[in-house]
């Protein structure tokens, strides 16, 4: 795992369908009596409370993350409440301002990528709130005592560039699907700007890029119209920083039978794992962490904090590139839960796992 720590303690994905406009799940975590060698104030007959936020949602990559952090939570006793705003900013910027009333003990907040957020994360620790934030402002490095997590955005652009180069030896004319205004997006932006000005071969002749609940068929409609205006031999690959644009990328080069244009991608989720191996599937490449491990691992700093132990500013998650050659050698179909088996490493990771979280654990799974 990379650890990137600044000085005191303290990104964007999508492409299914959550249930609703926005979703809600709360776990019912029930009161125990005190365990040895635990922290007290994670240890008590009154469980502690914790609700997760989310801006963005309607995807696979959503559902994985809540779900990571839910189970993380449930495991430590904790009761955990769990909100998508489904893209919508007021429902998300509410859920946090109706946090702030409520008797939660930590909150998760994620893709809050404005300046509100940066006031009511500092509002929420004005009350006494432990705060963790995933692909979220910058800006919120300010905000004493809060967490900035992160994907390694950084290397998940340079791993899927990196292929995308070393598999057309410089020389490529490629489209790039990108929106603008995300933390995550910024930095994956920045390396690709770096890789085209070190690789003048490679030229971009078309972009594309829109964050909205359909994503996915906007993309496929604007690739749609790229792909008549580049005929065979004018569009040899599409580099995609989020899976939402790289599925509907994929459809539409399927749909007009262009085997001749390759999609390198960022991110993964069981849908996007099913459209790679597809034999007839263009998407050879997709950078990634698993976000099912990026909820539990915010979860076990978010659960650090309210025990009053130290954390670090800032955590970046380590990415892995996944080959579509590699998931069709495998045993049979490859998905979510399967995926360590293809790729080394994958969903795991002992980062801030504490032995007092060990001993939670083994007393509530009892």
């Amino acid at each position: 795992m990379k650890l990137k720590q600044t000085v005191g303690l303290t990104a964007i994905a999508a492409s299914l369908f959550l249930a609703g406009c926005g979703g809600e799940t709360a776990s019912t975590g029930g009161s125990s009596a005190p365990v040895e060698n635990v922290p007290e104030k994670v240890n008590g007959e009154d469980p502690v409370k914790i609700k997760v936020i989310r801006k963005i949602g309607g995807d696979d990559h959503t559902a994985q993350f809540l779900a990571g952090a839910q189970k993380e939570g449930e495991s430590l006793g904790f009761e955990v409440d769990t909100f998508t705003a489904n893209g919508d900013s007021a429902k998300f910027h509410d859920a946090i301002n109706q946090g702030l009333t409520q008797d939660y003990d930590g909150f998760i907040i994620s893709h809050g990528d404005d300046a509100a957020t940066v006031t009511e994360v500092q509002k929420l620790v004005d009350a006494g709130k432990s705060v963790v934030t995933f692909d979220s402002n910058e800006e919120l490095k300010s905000v004493e005592g809060v967490t900035l997590t992160s994907q390694d955005d950084e290397a998940l652009a340079t791993l899927a560039l990196d292929q995308l180069i070393e598999d057309t030896n410089g020389e490529a004319d490629i489209a790039y699907l990108w929106v603008d205004g995300f933390p995550p997006m910024v930095r994956r932006n920045a390396v690709y700007e770096q890789k085209l000005s070190e690789n003048p071969g490679i030229q971009e002749v078309d972009r594309f890029g829109v964050a909205a609940a359909d994503t996915t068929v906007q993309t496929q409609n604007a690739v749609q119209a790229m792909l008549k205006k580049y005929p065979e031999g004018e569009l040899d690959a599409i580099f995609a920083t989020w899976d939402a644009f790289a599925i509907g990328a994929a459809r539409a080069l399927q749909e007009a039978g262009r085997d001749d244009v390759k999609i390198y991608g960022i991110d993964v989720s069981n849908a996007d794992l099913q459209e790679i191996q597809d034999p007839e599937s263009p998407w050879q490449y997709t950078a990634a962490v698993d976000p099912s491990l990026i909820g539990a691992i915010d979860m076990r700093i978010l659960a650090k904090k309210i025990a009053g132990e130290e954390t670090p500013q800032e955590y970046a998650l380590e990415a892995s590139l996944i080959s579509k050659e590699d998931l069709q050698k495998a045993d049979g179909a490859v998905n979510m839960e399967s995926l360590s088996d293809v790729v080394e490493g994958w969903g795991q990771s002992d980062e801030f796992t504490e032995e007092w979280m060990t001993t939670l654990k083994e007393h509530h799974a009892k």
